[in-house]
């Protein structure tokens, strides 16, 4: 089920009349578990097994290893069945196109196993529930309840919960299980909830919904007719559809959140602004990056075993965190990519200069290489990429495409003006002030533009992951 769907509009709505009623208020855990399992089973009934599996495994293990004395077997174990799972679901097919004959039955078994929506997410909450819980092995554990079927119900609210299941953020168990109690209505910040849905909307249904027609000529074999302008500019505008389609998604997912009482951390800090590669880590999908620098770089050796052992650490963790996102090698070339260039950063130990021109060229830097790396993102097979890259060289004789060349450029300028507006708040605080008195001028704007000038609608980008 989409965010942007009409029957999501009315799951919500129920969902909200029954939750803050009076009456019902002692099951409001109940009903966002229900209302969660219906938006999860929408599109495929069966593969709510498969989550409901994950959830009782994570559930009885993370009580184990609070209550008996094997808490490393069991914790180590419960890993383990949560990789497997991700494993055998996002990358059987990916392991049958690299060592088995397509024509293999194995094979063909392999290939055809469905990837169920949001595997990559919920497995990894799992992971987070063992690990936050073997870590806490004090007797005043906030997370696990003396009680298992309560805590098998918050477990499952933390998985489940429908605002982030299948895209994020990633909940980390400790910051969520300390704010599951009875919510109440006049407590909710409904100028927050507003402020992140219509800014959340907007991002998708207007900006990532509109530039994906035009982006679309980004795929292999219509690409090779378009000139290098047209390529280059397709390019910068994909990146900001894919900004604009996932921060949309977790602006959104925050606002549904925050709607119910529960508060979820930010995925997203105006990552394109960011003046170093490792900024830009710490400002896009931060939930992802730093469960893999909490939960892998860490246990790796982090920066703690010498200088060769740090770039190998920071090299594993990114090809790692490249392959999360998908089952193609395109993906983990990605994730070695920015390894590479976190590595190079490191090792370069560039002086950091004062100069307003040499900060600028630092962001117009980061974003180029940021942009040219999404390329493997939207062109999964790793030559249509690599022939996308000749193209802009050699394609530098073809006619223009007035039509893409505008309309990227006019709904890419929404996310420069975006970031440049963190920048005026950073750096020209009373200028920020000035604009912010138009805020909700702003956001009317946005909502006669949702209403007005909606793509067609479209799945998340990340949905796929």
């Amino acid at each position: 089920m989409l965010f942007t769907n009409s029957i999501f509009f009315l799951l919500l709505v129920t969902t909200f009349l029954f939750y803050y009623l009076p009456y019902f208020k002692r099951f409001q855990i109940f009903i966002l578990l229900i209302s969660s399992l219906l938006f999860y089973s929408y599109e495929n009934f069966w593969l709510l097994l498969l989550l409901l599996f994950s959830v009782s495994i994570n559930s009885v293990c993370s009580f184990c290893v609070h209550k008996t004395s094997h808490k490393k077997t069991i914790a180590y174990t419960g890993v383990l069945v949560n990789l497997i799972i991700l494993a055998f679901f996002k990358y059987s097919p990916l392991v049958s196109i690299t060592f088995f004959d397509p024509k293999d039955p194995v094979s063909s078994f392999l290939i055809n196993i469905p990837l169920p929506i949001g595997i990559s997410f919920y497995t990894f909450e799992g992971i987070s529930l063992l690990v936050d819980v073997y870590k806490n092995n004090s007797n005043e554990n906030k997370i696990v309840n003396k009680y298992f079927p309560t805590h098998f119900r918050n477990s499952f609210l933390f998985i489940v919960f429908f605002p982030h299941l299948v895209a994020g953020p990633i909940l980390k168990a400790d910051s969520f299980f300390s704010q599951i109690e009875e919510k109440v209505l006049s407590k909710v910040d409904f100028n927050l909830v507003f402020r992140y849905l219509v800014v959340g909307y907007f991002l998708k249904m207007v900006i990532a919904d509109n530039l994906k027609e035009f982006t679309f000529w980004i795929e292999y074999p219509y690409f090779q007719s378009q000139s290098s302008l047209i390529l280059l500019t397709m390019l910068f505008g994909y990146s900001c559809q894919i900004f604009a389609d996932f921060a949309g998604y977790s602006l959104i997912a925050l606002g549904l959140a925050a709607l119910f009482g529960y508060k979820l951390e930010k995925n997203f800090n105006f990552p394109y602004i960011a003046s170093s590669f490792q900024d830009f880590w710490k400002r896009w999908h931060i939930s992802l990056s730093s469960f893999l620098q909490k939960y892998l770089y860490v246990n790796l050796g982090g920066n703690r075993k010498g200088k060769f052992r740090t770039y190998l650490n920071l090299l594993l963790t990114m090809v790692i965190g490249g392959l999360w996102h998908g089952a193609a090698w395109s993906y983990a070339v990605w994730g070695g990519f920015h390894g590479i260039l976190l590595v190079l950063e490191r090792m370069l130990l560039i002086t950091k200069f004062e100069n307003i021109f040499y900060k600028i060229s630092k962001l117009f830097f980061v974003f180029t290489c940021v942009t040219f790396g999404w390329l493997l993102f939207k062109l999964t097979n790793f030559n249509h990429a690599v022939l996308y890259l000749k193209n802009i060289l050699s394609n530098y004789y073809l006619l223009l495409n007035w039509q893409i060349f505008i309309n990227v450029l006019i709904y890419c300028f929404p996310i420069f003006l975006y970031h440049l507006i963190y920048l005026i708040k950073t750096y020209r605080n009373n200028t920020y002030q000035l604009i912010i008195k138009f805020e909700f001028a702003i956001l009317g704007l946005m909502l006669f533009f949702l209403f007005t000038n909606s793509g067609l609608s479209g799945s998340f980008i990340y949905f796929q992951f």
